[in-house]
């Protein structure tokens, strides 16, 4: 999954803004992107003149951002092949915790391992 800017923009605590089109460049950031002061008697949104952030900002933020997800993936592969909680506690009933974590946790930590990223 690609963290988008919108994402970005979130992550670093600005919460109203639009954004019109894709934003590939400073010059769209700068043309495209507005970040919302308020709202006037009609509710009519009024826009900041200067945005409370850069494009460098968020340029910076979308690649941590990405850089995190991708350093998780081993998560979400081994999420995706734990038995349901249903069953796993059915085996923990049946077969004890030590019989669980060697049966069913450590194969999977092992064939995604957080080194694995």
């Amino acid at each position: 999954m690609a963290i988008d800017i919108s994402q970005a923009i979130l992550s670093l605590g600005q919460y109203q803004f639009v954004i019109q089109g894709d934003i590939k460049s400073e010059q769209d950031w700068n043309d495209n992107v507005k970040f919302v002061s308020g709202a006037d008697e009609n509710g009519t949104a009024i826009f900041y003149e200067t945005k409370p952030i850069t494009y460098a900002e968020v340029v910076a933020e979308q690649q941590r951002l990405q850089a995190d997800y991708d350093a998780k993936q081993y998560q979400r592969d081994r999420a995706s092949e734990y038995p349901s909680i249903g069953d796993q506690l059915d085996y923990i009933y049946h077969n004890g915790i030590d019989a669980w974590k060697t049966d069913m946790v450590d194969p999977i930590k092992n064939k995604y391992p957080k080194d694995n990223s």
